[in-house]
């Protein structure tokens, strides 16, 4: 497969590749030189590194508030 490298220094990894690595969008490589060849690897991401971000943009604390808020009325409902 050929691959171009652009002006600013930039490769794209054609889709059958990324495919086959199963990569993705946002996923992280590791580049080295070894024996005057440019290698490219995917970097494996721990438990931790994947779920980062993962509740970006909702409001964790909100949410556990409202539902206990239900759990007491809820309690109250049954004792009155």
């Amino acid at each position: 497969m050929l691959i171009r490298l652009s002006s600013k220094g930039q490769i794209v990894i054609p889709r059958l590749i990324r495919k086959q690595l199963h990569l993705k969008r946002g996923d992280q490589l590791r580049a080295h030189v070894q024996e005057g060849k440019i290698v490219i690897e995917p970097i494996e991401m721990d438990a931790i590194d994947r779920l980062h971000g993962i509740l970006a943009g909702t409001n964790v604390l909100d949410e556990l508030e409202e539902e206990h808020r239900q759990e007491v009325e809820n309690d109250r409902n049954l004792f009155t």
